[in-house]
């Protein structure tokens, strides 16, 4: 009973978050091209890799990767955000984009919200007909906090983040 409780809550919750991140108002710098369309909003739920390197004599922890599962808005995977940046649906289509627009809401708690470019497709689906994507509604991801020396040259570290991803199209 308590469980059933519990998942009843995370779902409502999971409902209400979605309710909450398609009534966001995105700022004008990252707003997608006029002409273009909201054709899905999910929530990601992961990790942001890092890893220390060294540039110049300068130590420092850059993002390698996101690890992230989609979610719909009742709360069920829908797909996946890896390397590349990629973005897989459950159907099979992907895109792969690069960042054009960012811009640092809470610099200090969560990464930037993004504009993102699709600059390819594989497979046929909703993610066939994908543009641009915003990033937004960030919670965490920021570079690890621990430090990044010589002692730690090479190594990873995965940081928990949110985030709303909302694919445009025409």
């Amino acid at each position: 009973m308590v469980k059933t409780m519990i998942k009843k809550i995370l779902i409502l919750s999971v409902m209400l978050h979605s309710v909450a991140y398609a009534e966001t108002l995105i700022p004008d710098r990252i707003k997608a091209p006029a002409g273009y369309h909201p054709l899905l909003t999910v929530h990601a739920k992961g990790d942001q890799i890092y890893q220390c390197s060294v540039n110049n004599d300068h130590y420092s922890w850059d993002v390698q990767a996101p690890d992230a599962k989609l979610f719909d808005g009742q709360g069920h995977i829908v797909g996946n955000h890896s390397a590349g940046p990629l973005w897989e649906y459950k159907e099979g289509s992907r895109v792969v984009g690069r960042v054009l627009k960012k811009i640092d809401i809470a610099p200090e708690s969560a990464i930037s919200w993004l504009l993102v470019e699709v600059v390819s497709h594989q497979g046929d689906g909703l993610f066939s007909n994908v543009s641009f994507i915003n990033r937004i509604n960030t919670r965490g991801g920021l570079p690890p906090s621990s430090v990044c020396n010589a002692n730690h040259l090479g190594s990873e570290k995965r940081v928990a983040y949110t985030a709303d991803y909302v694919f445009f199209g025409k």
